[in-house]
């Protein structure tokens, strides 16, 4: 069984407990500066397209839809995806985001998707 995975926004302090610190966006925090985010990892390749991002727009209405299609964006880079989660296998991660939104984010879908794949 996998350590559990967190989420959290990249403009928070990071803190001990965060573990491996993963970016999962696509573009990096507006006005952030690489050192002050202490990132160890950017998964931009995994992230949503750009086209399904805009679609969605943190809008909780869309979440469900949202979340059905970037799954199926995952299972289109399946390769990448597992190659990516092999890399944090048995390590406290905490998956970063750049959004406002703390709920209805790529993050937490990302999590779900891992959770329940891997």
């Amino acid at each position: 069984m996998r350590a559990p995975i967190y989420i959290k926004r990249v403009y928070d302090p990071p803190g001990k407990e965060d573990g491996l610190r993963i970016l999962v966006d696509r573009l990096w925090p507006r006005g952030l500066k690489k050192e002050k985010a202490r990132v160890d990892g950017w998964w931009k390749e995994v992230a949503p397209s750009d086209t399904l991002r805009k679609w969605f727009d943190h809008d909780p209405d869309k979440w469900p839809e949202f979340k059905r299609r970037y799954f199926n964006e995952l299972n289109g880079r399946e390769d990448e995806v597992s190659k990516r989660i092999d890399e944090i296998k048995d390590q406290r991660v905490t998956f970063l985001y750049g959004a406002k939104e703390e709920v209805y984010n790529n993050a937490a879908a990302l999590k779900e998707y891992v959770e329940k794949r891997f």
